[in-house]
């Protein structure tokens, strides 16, 4: 497929072509699926939901003709009337609650569904258990929209890149930048939208099917002339092993994801789409994907068109289905795949394995059981139900992180309070609340509203657009916040700034945001608190360094009761507990690192500083992990082992040796059982009830090249005022204690290996008494 110039600076008008033709499906009336009864075809295998999935798969495909299974290898797959199979699209968006989608057709006594905060909040909360609960409660309005007609069962989510340069306009869409919150994400979210029954990991039935995207070190839109149609991203094997895959490792192994996508851009030169490496011999062969793998929306056009591999529309065709491609978001596939099979340049047997793949999620959803449809009784009132519209609101409460509380101004007290004045150009949002790649919510409560219901309010804007450029009402707000008893500021980003095909170019609040900021601050006879509102990190050093704004918060995009929220914290209805899943580095930082160096580990020759708090040690704005509370938390060690060992599998070793980089490959470790267990005691020595989050961070031995420390282990904790809670946490040494050496070989590091926990600090010493090379 062509790709026009300005198709590729905005991406959008692809999507918005996409919708186009989806609109001609319609939606509303029935769920489609196969096999009905008084089918001709219900007596056939592949209509029996008794036998093996692989198998029913198999014979349904036997009974295709060629045209009829390339017209199936793309989105918008087409129906076979023959055997009775409706035509079906597979694209659907569930990033944060289901969203408008070339699949999902909102309407009539289906309005709406519930708008979870934006991902990049919800990691804030490093709560695991409500990310999958978030994801069962997305499950459960899918399949509502499905049981109506309005949906298919087929959701393109999570993302779960790792966020790894703070200007990237979709970083809101990830759980941060840290492969280990990223791969925990990324598995509980999967197991909450497909809620599998039934059988083993493979071959279970499904609610949902999700899918993990974009694979893989995709984290580039459009920066400064290059772009993700064009971008080659340049990894080192040890990159991509110990930080760009290891989500997306974590969605097959540990969430049984039906599906990955793969990404616009190439990595090391081959499209990830039509590389072999990445798809057959990785995702398929060493995770072993039970599912399918699908293109980003016509990265096979683009890796054709665009990135010019392949001398013709055929042999994009072949490397990609070569490769591992199963399914094309986009018409090429259907376009010149019977020419690529006329020329040789396929066989049928690599249409039919693709075709294996796609079939049997649909079969595990149910898609070919005629009515007999699982979760049938799932309807109108699980499209938010109270039950979901208060999980939304929890959420984005434990979302919100609380960077700054000077002389403990918050909470406020609003029996002492006549009024506060709500100023900024986010402090009555609404769409902004709830980013990109979002539905239609069930209500909105913005800033504004929320505030309003604790105390009289007085508004100001301030600022007419996040812009906030040329002339605007700063002085009206300086005015306001001048009468006013406290003033809460309601700053930050939006769609315009940050958003797909849309990426920054520094960390500084736009226009005159700051200007309004500190004038409004000083202007102030009461306390001011400056709430932002952002997907990614800013550089407000300026304001924390400012004693005329008390406190901080970073609301992210906390989606559609986001306003309830932020009023709930500023007025002590809720104790904060969200930690920052990403660094706020200082604008000095993107001044001096190039958006397209893809290297995570510092270069002291060349005065590259590295990324993440894992390689990078300069100074910061806020450092991941940073949140306050209104409660002081203190831990103590329960127990942890001071030594351990790694015992060797096999018979080929070598002597220990007194070097200090001495490291088990982890395939020749004994792993089974192989584990260290942690238990912490959590004090909340404060008087307010509160969530704590426990971090617990590894430095390995050194020299290995390793990060300079990494988070292992994470758990949400409630504790009492003045009680004291256990936390047990275990860390498995073959997977959470090792190192990536520079071809991305895992290996075990032996010696002394230090655990950070709060306060606290940890030694374990790992020994074995022989050395694996």
């Amino acid at each position: 497929m062509a790709i026009s110039n300005s198709s590729l600076i905005f991406p959008s008008l692809l999507l918005a072509v996409a919708f186009a033709a989806s609109a001609l499906v319609g939606g509303g009336s029935a769920a489609a699926f196969a096999c009905g009864s008084g089918s001709a075809t219900k007596a056939l295998p592949f209509c029996q939901p008794g036998r093996p999935i692989r198998e029913r798969a198999r014979d349904l495909i036997a009974r295709l003709t060629v045209a009829e299974k390339v017209a199936m290898l793309v989105n918008n797959a087409a129906g076979v009337p023959r055997l009775g199979i409706p035509r079906y699209e597979w694209w659907s968006e569930a990033l944060h609650g289901v969203a408008v989608s070339p699949g999902v057709h909102f309407g009539g006594d289906y309005p709406s569904a519930t708008s979870f905060p934006q991902v990049i909040s919800s990691a804030a909360t490093f709560n695991a258990s409500l990310w999958e609960l978030m994801g069962k409660v997305v499950s459960d309005e899918a399949r509502a929209l499905y049981n109506s007609g309005r949906a298919g069962l087929t959701y393109w989510s999570p993302n779960v890149n790792i966020y790894r340069d703070p200007r990237w306009g979709r970083g809101q869409e990830t759980p941060g930048e840290d492969p280990a919150v990223s791969a925990r994400y990324a598995a509980a979210y999967v197991r909450g939208l497909q809620q599998p029954s039934g059988g083993n990991r493979g071959l279970s039935r499904l609610k949902v099917a999700a899918c993990c995207k974009h694979y893989t070190a995709y984290d580039l839109d459009n920066w400064k002339g290059y772009d993700r149609f064009h971008f080659n991203a340049k990894v080192s094997k040890q990159d991509l092993e110990d930080t760009y895959n290891v989500p997306f490792k974590a969605c097959v192994l540990d969430g049984g994801v039906a599906s990955v996508m793969c990404s616009y851009n190439q990595v090391n030169g081959v499209p990830s789409c039509a590389d072999p490496n990445l798809l057959r011999n990785t995702i398929r062969g060493q995770w072993r994907l039970n599912g399918y793998i699908v293109s980003d929306c016509d990265s096979v056009g683009v890796f054709y068109n665009a990135q010019h591999y392949g001398s013709r529309p055929e042999d994009a065709v072949a490397y990609a289905l070569k490769a591992g491609l199963d399914l094309d978001c986009g018409p090429f596939l259907a376009q010149y795949t019977e020419n690529a099979l006329r020329q040789g340049k396929v066989s049928e047997a690599n249409i039919d394995s693709a075709l294996t793949h796609t079939v049997a999620v649909q079969m595990r959803l149910g898609l070919f059981d005629g009515e007999n449809q699982p979760f049938r009784d799932i309807g109108l009132s699980d499209l938010c139900s109270n039950s979901h519209r208060s999980l939304a609101l929890e959420a984005a409460r434990q979302a919100i992180v609380l960077l700054k509380n000077r002389a403990k101004t918050l909470p406020l007290s609003p029996s002492r309070l006549r009024t506060v004045a709500v100023i900024g150009p986010n402090s009555d949002a609404t769409t902004t609340m709830i980013g990109n790649y979002a539905g239609i919510p069930c209500a909105y409560t913005s800033p504004l509203k929320g505030i309003a219901s604790y105390a009289r309010t007085v508004h100001a804007v301030g600022c007419t657009s996040v812009a906030c450029a040329g002339e605007q009402p700063v002085d009206a707000a300086v005015e306001a916040a001048r009468h006013a008893d406290a003033v809460v500021l309601v700053v930050g980003l939006d769609l315009s700034i940050e958003a797909e095909g849309r990426d920054r170019f520094d960390l500084l609040l736009p226009g005159r945001q700051q200007e309004l900021i500190t004038a409004v601050a000083k202007a102030s006879k009461g306390p001011t608190v400056l709430v932002l509102m952002s997907g990614g990190p800013l550089d407000v050093s300026f304001a924390e360094a400012d004693p005329n704004v008390d406190a901080i918060l970073w609301a992210g995009y906390p989606g559609q009761a986001g306003g309830a929220a932020i009023a709930d914290v500023i007025f002590g209805a809720h104790n904060p507990g969200g930690k920052l899943p990403v660094t706020w580095y200082p604008q000095f930082y993107v001044d001096k690192v190039a958006m397209t160096d893809m290297a995570m580990r510092p270069n002291p020759s060349t005065g590259y500083p590295g990324r993440s708090y894992r390689f990078y040690s300069g100074p910061v704005v806020y450092p991941f992990g940073h949140g306050l509370s209104y409660s002081v938390f203190t831990h103590s060690l329960a127990l942890a082992p001071s030594r351990l060992s790694v015992r060797l599998a096999g018979t080929q070793t070598n002597p220990l040796n007194s070097t200090t980089n001495r490291a088990v490959r982890v395939k020749h470790a004994q792993c089974n059982g192989l584990a260290v267990p942690v238990h912490v005691d959590v004090t909340n020595a404060g008087d307010r009830d509160g969530a704590h989050a426990v971090l617990v961070y590894w430095r390995p031995p050194a020299g290995h090249a390793a990060a300079a420390r990494q988070l292992v282990a994470f758990e949400k904790v409630h504790v009492a005022a003045g009680e004291r809670v256990r936390v047990a946490l275990g860390l498995d040494v073959c997977t959470d204690l090792t190192v990536a050496d520079v071809y991305g070989v895992r290996r075990i590091p032996l010696g002394d290996h230090s655990f950070e926990i709060g306060e606290l600090t940890h030694t374990l010493s790992l020994q074995g008494d022989s050395l694996q090379w």
